[in-house]
């Protein structure tokens, strides 16, 4: 068995041609070769289900048969376990897979494997060594994946490890992105084309929700900060695609999740973080959360807020205004999303922070028994010292509980591993609750200013109660539903 480890970047085909003269590349001799992959699964796709890919690729006169196990890909960086031996297609013969589990599934598998898709690409390759004991391979792969006939491109570039540290993979591909528009991609070749075969039009699948970091006890604390930044990646990724492409409300909704939960982790474990790890990237991620944030403002209000009041007053001239306006500032919203997602200063950032993550130096202590209770004692303290703040009906004092409420929800969810899952789940089903209708209040906030922007003057005053009432009306249940969150013992407290 092998351990895979990659950097895949996509790039347009019109900048592609540029890759062999680039200064890094061009003293380098390359090598040029075809080849051709038959991707095979179960009718009922189980090795898809198993994050498990086989292949047989034709590689000169010769034939390789291929297993990979997949992983995420944050910001391109992929680590796989691979065993590939020469073959011949139809014999699948999985004695040289070294996990018997594995082996075992496969075999098992092996009379119902049938051909999924094909990639069919030509390689152009170089072999770096920038220093003493580190070799990369750097790959422009250009080609296609066909599915039964309906087929997508291949334009990408990746850089392989082939001896050496994940620290000078990042370096290369860094300073090859100075120079190209090259982006880093999570989807591998495999689950491009089983995407294309499961979806003939090949639009953008369903939001990609949160997902639980990877927490084992004995890892340190900067190791599940590492893990926890990485599942935000993996879902922020999971969604760039329809965000970009699609006006389904939800991919840029998780998208903005995501970079939500990235921006608390980094606050919460601010105090083992270098300062300048912090101080470049939180701002940034800020910043392209700025850029999404409008766009879900002006989704919600269209898609939540405004239909109740569509129904309530259907002859109304102001109504229909102002959802006139707001779809007019909803696509100039959606267009300058699209444009941050797919911009050059994204990118770099997914790229520029993986690295920074990945190379982050270990630290012992404090132990993260010690940490975790440490840190969320710290922002329940937070939230119930905003909570005496919403006595009145102040819409700035119930969004600053929402934020603190927020941050402590996820840091509870970073650290749930380590806690009893019935005290967590009351504890956590309140604070949804809670959240769920701090949300909602915030929601019709929001929308009273967007109603002013959209039509402003005495013509959304009708609107503009409407939304007003209905906040009244909920402010009327936070009391209770407050007192009931801070009534729960803290699921972290072993006392």
């Amino acid at each position: 068995m092998a351990l895979e480890t990659e950097i895949k970047l996509s790039i347009p085909v019109s900048a592609a041609r540029r890759l062999p003269t680039h200064p890094i590349l061009a003293d380098t001799p390359s090598h040029r070769e075809k080849l051709i992959n038959t991707y095979y699964d179960t009718p009922d796709r189980r090795l898809e289900a198993k994050h498990i890919a086989v292949r047989y690729r034709k590689k000169g006169t010769e034939w390789l048969l291929t297993v990979k196990s997949q992983a995420p890909s944050p910001g391109g960086l992929a680590q796989r376990n691979e065993w590939e031996v020469p073959s011949q297609p139809g014999d699948f013969d999985f004695s040289h897979v070294d996990t018997p589990k594995l082996r075992s599934f496969l075999e098992a598998a092996t009379s119902e494997l049938v051909p999924v898709f094909t990639t069919d690409f030509t390689r152009l390759s170089w072999l770096l060594t920038p220093n003493e004991g580190t070799r990369i391979e750097v790959a422009l792969d250009r080609g296609k994946i066909d599915a039964d006939g309906r087929q997508e491109t291949i334009c990408e570039v990746e850089l392989e490890l082939l001896e050496g540290s994940v620290a000078d993979l990042f370096a290369v591909a860094i300073a090859l992105q100075k120079d190209l528009p090259l982006h880093p991609e999570a989807p591998s070749k495999a689950e491009r084309g089983y995407r294309l075969a499961a979806n003939p039009a090949n639009t953008a699948n369903t939001p990609v929700r949160a997902a639980e970091a990877k927490l084992q006890l004995g890892m340190s604390s900067i190791a599940v900060f590492c893990s926890s930044a990485v599942a935000c990646l993996v879902q922020l990724q999971g969604n760039e695609r329809g965000a970009r492409e699609s006006n389904d409300p939800g991919f840029i909704h998780q998208a903005r999740v995501s970079i939500r939960r990235l921006r608390s982790a980094i606050r919460l474990w601010k105090p083992l973080l270098p300062v300048e790890y912090v101080s470049d990237f939180d701002p940034r991620w800020s910043a392209l959360a700025g850029q999404l944030g409008d766009t879900r403002n002006w989704d919600v209000f269209l898609t939540e807020v405004l239909p109740p009041i569509s129904k309530a007053f259907p002859e109304h001239s102001d109504v229909h205004a102002v959802a006139k306006q707001a779809a007019i500032q909803l696509a100039a919203c959606r267009k300058a999303a699209q444009a941050a997602i797919a911009s050059p200063d994204y990118s770099k950032l997914l790229l520029e922070f993986t690295a920074a993550t990945i190379a982050l130096p270990e630290k012992k202590k404090p132990a993260l028994t010690v940490f975790a209770p440490r840190s969320l004692n710290k922002r329940a303290k937070k939230v119930a010292e905003l909570a005496t703040r919403t006595k009145e009906s102040d819409p700035e004092a119930r969004h600053d509980l929402r934020k603190a409420l927020k941050r402590l929800r996820y840091a509870i969810e970073f650290f749930a591993p380590l806690f009893p899952a019935r005290r967590l789940q009351r504890y956590q089903q309140s604070a949804t609750g809670l959240l769920d209708l701090l949300g909602r209040m915030n929601d019709f906030t929001v929308a009273e200013h967007l109603v002013a922007e959209a039509l402003p003057g005495h013509h959304s005053d009708l609107v503009r109660a409407w939304l007003a009432g209905r906040n009244d009306l909920l402010f009327g249940q936070l009391d209770a539903m407050l007192s009931e969150f801070l009534s729960h013992p803290a699921p972290w407290d072993r006392g």
